[in-house]
């Protein structure tokens, strides 16, 4: 991490990743981007689905490899690259066959390094891929498909990696960052090894406007606005919210330990021990 002198009351706390110590590469493949046009938060429709998203710096999309469908086939590590839009960094890799793929970094590896995305049971190695029958258990795992051959969809931020707790029925058990342990069909393949950039969460922006520089827009209190507007907003000076439970801006309840998972979801099958809250593993 490199922090900064308080040169300026917003020097004070701020705190960034140097960058210089884990890149290698400051522009991306010119053939795996394009323009990425802002969504700022909307849907389809045009409506706002999620809050506080908007403006921010111009991006460019990389096209990363999710999928990893060249299998048994040895890829080397060509550059680690920044990536805008992900916590983690991303690697440039060069198969042997001669076709480039943009793939997440795992940490430990640089320039040089190779792996294999193996269909059975192959070397663990940091980078390599095979589905989670065949991974021991204690190994680390990350970029993990949900359905085969359908590509990673879990664990995919910077630093994060899921536990191989056990093998049994068909199914792997992962114990996830959050403590939680779920089970993933055994042929789903996964990443050996952790994320990297672990040193993103302790980043301070340290000021205002570089929230604004990622895009995020500020986040106002529901006590702080009129009952019209809120359900917690009104009454004089600082009140309470006036209600037993924390609610959203629609009345949904939220926050405060409430539970506001569907007692219907598709995956609560899957869950073999929900995770413990305000607990990290």
């Amino acid at each position: 991490m490199r922090s900064y002198k308080a040169t300026t009351p917003s020097r004070r706390g701020t705190t960034t990743i140097s960058f210089r110590e884990h890149l290698t590469s400051a522009r991306p493949h010119k053939a795996f981007t394009k323009g990425l046009s802002k969504k700022s938060g909307r849907s389809s429709s045009g409506r706002i689905s999620t809050r506080h998203k908007g403006g921010g710096h111009k991006r460019r999309f990389r096209d990363v490899d999710f999928l990893y469908n060249k299998k048994n086939i040895p890829a080397v590590i060509e550059s680690v690259e920044y990536d805008p839009n992900r916590s983690s960094f991303i690697s440039l890799v060069c198969y042997r066959d001669g076709e480039r793929r943009y793939v997440l970094t795992p940490k430990g590896t640089r320039t040089g390094d190779v792996f294999t995305v193996f269909s059975e049971k192959g070397e663990i190695k940091t980078g390599n891929r095979m589905p989670l029958k065949y991974i021991p258990v204690g190994t680390f795992v990350y970029n993990v498909e949900l359905k085969p051959g359908n590509g990673g969809k879990i664990i995919r931020s910077a630093g994060s990696y899921a536990e191989v707790v056990s093998n049994d029925a068909g199914y792997t058990s992962l114990k996830m960052p959050s403590t939680e342990i779920r089970k993933v069909l055994e042929y789903c393949f996964a990443s050996i090894g952790q994320l990297s950039n672990d040193e993103h969460r302790l980043v301070s922006f340290g000021k205002a406007g570089r929230s604004r520089w990622m895009g995020i827009r500020p986040t106002v209190r529901g006590t702080a606005m009129n009952p019209v507007d809120h359900p917690h907003g009104g009454g004089e000076g600082r009140q309470g919210r006036g209600r037993r439970r924390a609610v959203s801006k629609w009345g949904k309840p939220t926050g405060k330990g409430q539970k506001t998972r569907s007692p219907k979801k598709y995956s609560n099958s899957l869950i073999v021990s929900r995770r413990k809250v305000g607990k990290k593993a």
